[in-house]
């Protein structure tokens, strides 16, 4: 059901592989958030994207795959359905992904933004994490932020002399998880655990991530 007026497009870009014993049945249930969200009866209803030109949502049942890249019109509301989402993946999950989540002010033009200052985009990107356990969630985690790093600092560094900084990375993670794992014992919450997603504000964003 299209949402008429609806402020946000809102881009989902991410594969998760599942496990083997995962039905189409199984993954329609698991994002039924997501199909539920656009008023469809299916998740054959609404795998197909806002944009002809991206794949949408599909199920590769050979390579027990997800692959998402997906567009829906929407509002803020949309969090809500993305959290019941990464719970579900986290069940049939079979080992750490990441999902690129794309929130484009549908509503806001740079050229009101020359007439007036003051205006605010609400453009936003954020990266969810699944996994079947923190183990696995942590080494997406850690393994995005090398990649970061890594990148950011070879423009400055030979790659070769970058071992301790990723070693560092290791390291901090390391302790993290160590933290988590104490905290369960003790009933405890874990302290910096930073939760299941990375926020990055302001900027336009690219509509579309292929």
């Amino acid at each position: 059901m299209p949402r008429y007026n609806a402020p946000l497009e809102i881009h989902v870009h991410g594969q998760v592989a599942l496990q083997e014993n995962v039905t189409f049945q199984q993954l329609q249930d698991v994002l039924k958030p997501l199909w539920k969200y656009v008023g469809a009866r299916s998740l054959n209803d609404a795998k197909g994207s806002f944009y002809e030109d991206e794949p949408g949502i599909k199920f590769d049942a050979q390579e027990h795959l997800l692959q998402m890249c997906w567009t829906v019109e929407g509002d803020d509301d949309f969090r809500q359905t993305l959290d019941e989402m990464c719970m579900n993946l986290n069940d049939v999950a079979q080992t750490g992904a990441a999902i690129e989540v794309t929130f484009y002010d549908a509503e806001f033009d740079d050229e009101d933004e020359d007439d007036n200052p003051d205006a605010e985009s609400r453009d936003d990107f954020v990266i969810l994490f699944v996994g079947p356990d923190p183990a696995s969630i942590m080494q997406v985690q850690r393994d995005l932020l090398v990649q970061d790093v890594v990148s950011l600092m070879e423009r400055h560094f030979d790659g070769a002399e970058l071992g301790g900084v990723v070693a560092a990375v290791d390291s901090l993670f390391s302790q993290r998880f160590d933290d988590l794992v104490n905290s369960l014992q003790l009933g405890k919450p874990p302290r910096g655990t930073g939760g299941g997603s990375l926020g990055h504000g302001g900027g336009r964003k690219p509509r579309h991530l292929h």
